[in-house]
């Protein structure tokens, strides 16, 4: 991220397109007005355009805009985006979601600043700075003929990628106070700081809906207050993060011998059983053995958790745990 911070100050003032790169939710809309507020043009006008949420058929007038008559309800004379963003900036958002058949026109303002509106007959002239994001592959999408290339050359003269979440970590719990404190007082709800335990999950979680996810489950925490509810798919999430996928045994290289004394349906099931029971642990230790909330957690029932626990014989290992931290010796168990 200060690398990109870098990037942003070196181009805001150079007026050339910039393609931003990323996975829903990073923050690419972001970037992009960034690049704006610290270029010559920010008085100037920025207007954003999600280019999925409108219709194909629609899409043209709204970039383009169009003249009195143009087709059937066209009662008045309408500017486009472009036009208002004259001087200043235009965010095309998604710009891989917009149809080829309007593609070619956009190049044309592209390359040469210049358009006509919809019906219209006279060119019409703009300076505005485009910036572009995309969470598609337009590589592929130019192979699958859906994605033209002279176009995708065009808007990639500077190319930005906004990482995941998950990759910055370090970003989580700051990211979350600031939406909490930022939230809390816009909608004037009075609430506790969030507890060190829901930080927890947060910094273990992998937010699969990035920076995005993590701000609207911090406003349903302050709207509903539901901390505790939450805190459970994400709790659950960080349980199955760490089982492994297959005991120690299955994952060496046996002998001929002990290979052929296999079956397949013998080896599912004991990496079945071996991850059941890891996953039980990790929730039973999460809940201070509380079998009843453990039960809420791993979703069966409370019997069906009492026969588990003597199955896998999980009171041993609690027992050799206090023993160990009483003594203490560390309480990493080796698989029996």
């Amino acid at each position: 991220m200060e690398k990109l911070n870098t990037v942003i100050g070196e181009i805001a003032n150079v007026n050339i397109p910039v393609l931003i790169k990323g996975e829903s939710g990073t923050g690419k809309e972001v970037l992009a007005q960034a690049i704006h507020l610290r270029s010559q043009r920010q008085d100037k006008p920025l207007i954003k355009v999600n280019c999925a949420a409108i219709p194909k058929t629609l899409l043209e007038s709204e970039l383009f805009g169009f003249d009195k008559g143009a087709f059937t309800g066209a009662h008045l004379k309408k500017p486009g985006k472009f036009e208002l963003a004259n001087g200043g900036t235009i965010i095309l958002n998604d710009i891989g979601e917009i149809d080829i058949s309007i593609q070619a026109k956009l190049l044309q303002v592209l390359q040469d600043g210049e358009f006509s509106h919809l019906g219209g007959e006279g060119d019409i002239r703009v300076d505005t700075r485009v910036i572009t994001t995309t969470k598609d592959d337009l590589e592929k999408s130019i192979s699958e003929g859906r994605f033209r290339e002279d176009l995708f050359f065009r808007i990639n003269v500077i190319s930005l990628t906004a990482p995941p979440l998950r990759e910055r970590r370090e970003q989580i719990l700051p990211l979350a106070r600031f939406f909490y404190d930022t939230n809390r007082q816009k909608y004037g709800k009075p609430a506790s700081p969030l507890s060190p335990k829901t930080l927890q999950y947060f910094q273990e979680y992998d937010w699969p809906g990035n920076v995005r996810e993590l701000e609207n489950l911090v406003k349903r925490i302050i709207l509903f207050g539901e901390e505790e509810v939450i805190r459970g798919p994400l709790r659950n999430h960080s349980l199955a993060r760490a089982v492994p996928a297959a005991p120690p045994a299955l994952q060496t290289d046996e002998s001929p011998k002990m290979m052929r004394s296999l079956t397949l349906k013998r080896v599912g099931k004991e990496a079945a059983e071996f991850a059941e029971k890891e996953f039980m642990e990790r929730a039973l230790q999460e809940t201070h053995w509380n079998r009843k909330e453990a039960a809420k957690v791993l979703q069966i029932s409370y019997k069906a958790l009492l026969y588990k626990i003597k199955k896998y014989r999980l009171n041993e290992t609690k027992n050799i745990r206090k023993l160990r931290e009483e003594l203490g010796w560390p309480i990493q168990l080796e698989n029996r």
